[in-house]
């Protein structure tokens, strides 16, 4: 008994010096940044985004103008839901070599798969369509290509860590009988994972609509290319009615997939 306590001991300690090094980070981080809340804080400068909040209303309803605004709602929700789809099928193609399936397997090609990985989440979506803008040139096709890209590399790193924590034994008791690996993860592994594999590819789609409002800032269609057309010709009225839009479509896809995951729960 005496000696689990003893063995029990590090663990608060080493939570200790950590909580003690997250913090010095964070008041480094004050310290090293030149925040100048004095001059945020200013009557003056309140009373300039006041005056610029409120040219923002009332914003335009224009049949014509919320027609444009539908459409480009719809491109969209388009552009996320299919970046998402293609970035879940091939972050699940890629998560197999990426992880060790069992305690027996080489993974010879998991470093590599792991670099690839690696390398498609490090660039940013923006980077990504404005190198896809120089081949597939201006529209939702570049945008949608960026945000599978991108959206492969994390999805396909979350699809790893999950098969290497599945249950190992239902694994097990087919491969002592012979039955192939793809086989073997059909039936045995894909099942165990399938909950987080939907919950993971969701949570990406919430993101992926902000991420697809953003690419319209460099030409990739949708909500974010007239945000960027109208809030550079400082047309502030039509730039609120594209806010909400997206706000509306932001919400409403939050909404869907918390539905979606109470009911897969359940």
């Amino acid at each position: 008994m005496s000696g689990f306590t003893q063995a029990a001991k590090p663990a608060p300690f080493k939570a200790y010096w950590v909580s003690i090094g997250i913090t010095a980070l964070i008041v480094a981080s004050f310290w090293s940044l030149n925040l100048q809340w004095r001059e945020f804080l200013a009557p003056d400068a309140l009373l300039k985004m006041g005056r610029f909040l409120m040219s923002f209303f009332p914003p335009e309803t224009s049949s014509a103008f919320l027609a444009k605004i539908w459409s480009a709602l719809l491109e969209t929700l388009a552009m996320s839901a299919l970046g998402t789809l293609l970035a879940a099928v091939g972050g699940l193609l890629l998560a197999l070599p990426a992880s060790r399936v069992h305690a027996d397997d080489p993974a010879r090609a998991k470093p590599v798969v792991r670099l690839v990985l690696n390398a498609l989440r490090s660039v940013p979506e923006l980077v990504w369509a404005s190198l896809l803008l120089i081949a597939a040139g201006l529209g939702p096709f570049p945008g949608t290509l960026a945000l599978a890209l991108h959206t492969t590399g994390v999805l396909g790193r979350l699809f790893a860590e999950s098969i290497e924590n599945a249950a190992p034994g239902p694994a097990f008791a087919l491969r002592v009988r012979g039955v192939g690996e793809v086989r073997i993860f059909l039936y045995a592994t894909l099942p165990q994972i399938w909950p987080q594999v939907i919950s993971y590819t969701l949570y990406r789609w919430e993101n992926n609509i902000r991420a697809a409002a953003v690419l319209g800032v460099v030409g990739a269609g949708g909500l974010g290319q007239m945000l960027s057309y109208h809030l550079g010709l400082f047309q502030m009225r039509e730039t609120s009615t594209v806010l909400i839009g997206m706000i509306a479509l932001v919400g409403l896809v939050d909404v869907l997939s918390y539905s979606t995951r109470r009911w897969l729960d359940r």
